[in-house]
């Protein structure tokens, strides 16, 4: 043997043609399905031809490597004449080359594509997820004279129809409002929308929670949504006077911290949307200094495990238990209690608002 080392190069250019060889054959097998399936002259089928072609060039330019590297180990004298057979693949790559320039620049528009539907199934995603920060948002501001802490998860639903908000409306009186519409999907969340907003500006007008239900109720109605309701309670905390005034549209009791017991803040009226004429009442109870209000929507006493549900009286008895928790450890713990008591993954969206004044 002349020259040993050509031996150990063509001996890997063996091995590199073996590899680009297994990968053309997959990808003539890509190619046949998919000129199949969308047709000879489709850009699937154009592309996979193309990225074929080129694995069989490779194969090609590493096979006659290998064969002049590994004759030219064996010959004595000049053996560099050999490697002139590499004009083999050389002139397919120019016979090729447009069509190789032409197949790259397909690939690059399909990429182009691919990005923008990329683009589009993630604003598509996302979409829903701003809307529900409008709905039930991820931070409330800080009221002065009071703690907040507040939890939402989402349901199977792509949209929400669960809403929470916390706002001033007076120097000493601080409103929470808590709401849940009926179904899911696009229109519910919707009527969400509209009730939120068009509830601070009722509650802006109306001292009473009670009247800006009453008007809030008239104005959804005559949206002429029959299969739509909505369960909402209003709570105003009136600092200077040292009460707290509520409303509740067939909402699910409220629990209040007060004079170390819970009580229940029970529905005043019923479902808004469910009556045009529907007349709501407010009630009103003292407030001191620690006390807690708990806001909920269904979907955490509506917690499964098997036939039984997680219940009233298992939200009133975690108050119960830590009454001086802060309400942002207060809500993330019922919510852990309701997923650790539920067999399955809960479904619905939950929402939990906690407000304690200072």
């Amino acid at each position: 043997m002349e020259y040993p080392l050509l031996l150990l190069v063509a001996a890997a250019c063996a091995a590199a043609a073996a590899v680009w060889a297994r990968s053309a054959l997959r990808l003539q097998k890509v190619a046949a399905r998919a000129q199949v399936e969308f047709g000879r002259t489709s850009d699937a089928a154009t592309v996979a031809r193309s990225a074929f072609r080129k694995d069989v060039h490779s194969t090609v330019l590493y096979a006659v490597l290998a064969v002049a590297a590994g004759v030219g180990a064996f010959l004595r004298g000049d053996s560099s004449w050999l490697f002139s057979l590499v004009v083999v693949p050389v002139v397919v790559s120019i016979v090729f080359g447009r069509d190789f320039v032409r197949d790259s620049r397909l690939a690059e528009s399909r990429f182009e594509l691919e990005r923008r539907a990329e683009e589009v199934l993630s604003q598509e995603d996302l979409a829903p997820r701003r809307w529900a920060e409008r709905l039930a948002p991820e931070h409330l501001p800080d009221i002065t004279g009071f703690e907040v802490g507040r939890v939402y998860q989402a349901g199977t639903g792509m949209m929400a129809g669960d809403f929470y908000d916390v706002f001033r409306v007076a120097p000493s009186r601080v409103v929470a409002v808590i709401g849940d519409v009926t179904g899911h999907g696009i229109e519910p969340s919707i009527t969400a929308f509209q009730a939120k907003y068009l509830l601070r500006v009722f509650l802006r007008q109306y001292r009473d929670p009670a009247q800006a239900l009453e008007e809030l109720n008239a104005q959804l109605s005559a949206l002429d949504r029959d299969e739509e309701m909505i369960s909402l309670c209003v709570v105003v905390f009136d600092t200077e006077a040292g009460t707290v005034r509520y409303a509740s549209a067939g909402h699910p009791a409220v629990w209040l911290w007060h004079e170390k017991d819970v009580r229940p803040l029970r529905s005043t009226g019923p479902l808004l949307m469910l009556d045009p004429a529907g007349t709501f009442h407010s009630r009103e109870l003292k407030l001191d200094s620690g006390d807690l209000v708990l806001l909920y929507t269904d979907g955490l006493s509506e917690a499964r495990a098997g036939d039984q549900l997680f219940g009233e009286e298992r939200i009133a008895n975690a108050l119960r238990r830590d009454p001086g928790a802060h309400p942002g450890v207060l809500v993330k713990s019922l919510l852990e209690q309701a997923r650790d008591f539920s067999r399955e993954p809960i479904t619905d969206d939950i929402a939990i608002l906690a407000i304690r004044r200072d």
